[in-house]
């Protein structure tokens, strides 16, 4: 029997288009008088129209060509909707054909959002290989283990041979260090026929600081600094075409590439002043242009506006499916290593933070936050807890260290599997960071290969981790050197000692209990379904309740030394720790249904 396949293209008015003859070649230059094509050799003028666009039409070009514009100064530069670029961010960029993959994930329809445990992966430290090709031989592994969704940090085409990925240059084009288009293709595709989803963390607020090409004949980028750099011109002039290639480029990962969903990163950077705020655009073109799949659209935002997270009367997002819950984070990560340095210290010692969290979903709602200077968030225990993406540690938080340590690397052995229980039994959306499942002794720290900056970004990181204390056993990372970039790699052979194997088992029992026991109740679970109560200084309990009916009940003791209470005739659906009728044991947590 012949396998049945498909083919896909997202058209676009930027960069390539496959023609009958050849290929179409466009570009928005409008400050500049003329353009010319260079394209396997052959240099040709494009014709002008009268709002910026550059065209024209090349017969016998195909897959595979090299191609950059020639501005009227001599100056040679890429595409900026390159969909490859072979040769980094100052070489010429390649014509991808899209119809020439054939993807085989037929009927593939994506999963929902309540089924969602995330696995947050770097491509480059995933595997020793850092390829895509790599990265889809491990997914079978990640199925085993209860993962349903694949979380990708950035993609797109940075400077240097690694990064972070928030340093990204070319927004269509995946960095050719990790392999080819249809490389990641076949990784995507690979994880639907295993019934896995795939999400791409995607940046809309920056671009990198080496590579990007755009001013020198568009008005890109606006006079409104990020931390990252100045930001994208979304609301002045000429805002019209900018805003247009955001919004592509969210379609284009949607449909050529089928993700699954995206995860957009620091929407709170995004400054808008227009009469629809760039965020709600993202949102509604991104839904409405994708086939009818599950799409999740994942917010990082630190003003924690939950508006929006809205939903609708059917319980259907408005615009956002969740957020990353960065308070939940913050205060669990202060209370069990003790730190409260920078951006830990609002949450220092606050068990009542942990609680809120857990039951309402952000831990300030409005309150004042004298570190800000301001009123901090939004009331959100009106919201679902699945409007929430709770985690232990993910890129940025261990990355945020001056030798990327994990949590694993930081509380003692019961602590981190307490904490293992706690949040992935919880009713928010989980989300595992790379070998946080065995324990990886590895650290995840910041790095890149922007060699033209290197002192900058080595002074710009001391002055930034000052304040962060450094494990006894850990030394300060330089996140310009390659023994930075391949210490992060992870060390699969570690799962085969006893104390991997016996975490990793943790992993996989605690996912299969929630897969079968709170996954099913969590289709439909409304609003201000949480309460919380404060047992102790380390200790505290929260019931929610399910879409059932049911209630989950969570007491928990954060602390080394016992919690007296009343816990009388309860089959616990988990206990992480020790507990009898009176008593939480020392880093307990105790899970039950009624």
């Amino acid at each position: 029997m012949q396998l049945r396949t498909i083919r896909r293209e997202q058209e676009m008015k930027f960069g390539t288009q496959m023609t009958p003859d050849g290929v179409r070649f466009r570009l928005w230059a409008p400050l500049v008088p003329s353009v010319e094509l260079e394209v396997d050799g052959w240099s040709l003028p494009m014709q002008q129209d009268v709002r910026g666009w550059y065209e024209v039409e090349v017969p016998g070009v195909n897959h595979g060509s090299r191609y950059m514009f020639c501005l009227p100064d001599g100056k040679k530069v890429p595409d900026p909707a390159s969909r490859y670029q072979p040769e980094d961010v100052d070489g010429p960029s390649e014509v991808i054909d899209p119809l020439a993959f054939e993807w085989t994930d037929l009927g593939w329809r994506g999963r929902p959002w309540e089924e969602c445990v995330f696995y947050e992966v770097h491509i480059g430290t995933f595997t020793p290989e850092g390829t895509f090709r790599a990265a889809a031989d491990k997914l079978e592994e990640l199925v085993e283990l209860g993962i349903t969704a694949l979380q990708i940090m950035p993609l797109a085409d940075f400077a240097g041979r690694w990064n972070w990925g928030y340093d990204g240059v070319y927004m269509f084009a995946p960095d050719a260090s990790y392999g080819r288009p249809e490389d990641l293709k076949a990784l995507i595709n690979r994880a639907h026929e295993l019934g896995m989803m795939v999400m791409l963390d995607v940046v809309y607020n920056h671009f990198g600081p080496k590579g990007n090409y755009i001013p020198l004949y568009a008005p890109i980028l606006n006079d409104k600094e990020t931390p990252w750099g100045p930001g994208l011109n979304i609301d002045g002039e000429n805002a019209t075409v900018v805003r247009d290639l955001v919004l592509a480029n969210a379609r284009f990962w949607i449909n050529e590439y089928r993700f699954d969903g995206l995860r957009f990163d620091a929407l709170h950077a995004i400054e808008d002043s227009g009469p629809k705020h760039l965020i709600q655009d993202l949102a509604e073109q991104t839904r409405a242009a994708s086939d009818g799949r599950h799409i999740h659209l994942i917010a990082e935002n630190s003003h924690n506006q939950a508006s929006w997270l809205r939903r609708r009367d059917d319980g259907t997002p408005w615009l956002y499916t969740a957020q990353w819950n960065d308070d939940l984070h913050h205060s669990l990560h202060a209370l069990m290593t003790g730190e409260g340095q920078a951006y830990y210290q609002p949450y220092a010692e606050r068990i009542d933070l942990v609680a809120r969290a857990f039951a309402e979903g952000f831990a300030w709602q409005g309150e004042y936050l004298a570190r800000e200077n301001r009123v901090h968030g939004e009331p959100s225990a009106f919201l679902p807890p699945t409007a929430f993406v709770s985690f232990i540690q993910n890129h940025d938080h261990t990355g945020n260290r001056p030798a990327g340590e994990r949590i694993s690397h930081l509380v003692p052995r019961e602590a981190a599997r307490m904490l293992a229980a706690l949040y992935l039994l919880s009713p928010q959306i989980p989300m595992l960071f790379m070998g946080e499942e065995w324990g990886a002794t590895t650290p995840f720290c910041f790095f890149s290969d922007i060699k033209e900056l290197g002192n900058a970004i080595r002074r710009s990181r001391a002055e930034e981790l000052k304040d962060f204390p450094l494990a006894a056993t850990h030394r300060h990372i330089d996140p310009m050197s390659e023994s930075a970039f391949l210490g992060c790699k992870l060390d699969w052979s570690e799962r085969t000692s006893p104390e991997a194997a016996e975490m990793l088992t943790l992993y996989k029992d605690l996912l299969q209990a929630r897969a079968t026991a709170l996954t099913p109740r969590l289709v439909g679970i409304e609003g201000n379904s949480g309460s919380a109560e404060i047992l102790g200084q380390r200790a505290f309990q929260v019931r929610w309740k399910l879409a059932d009916g049911a209630h989950l009940n969570l007491a928990a003791n954060l602390g080394a030394t016992p919690q007296t209470g009343e816990w009388r005739d309860i089959v616990p659906l988990w206990c992480e720790g020790t507990f009898s009728e009176d008593a939480l044991g020392p880093y307990t947590v105790l899970y039950w249904l009624t």
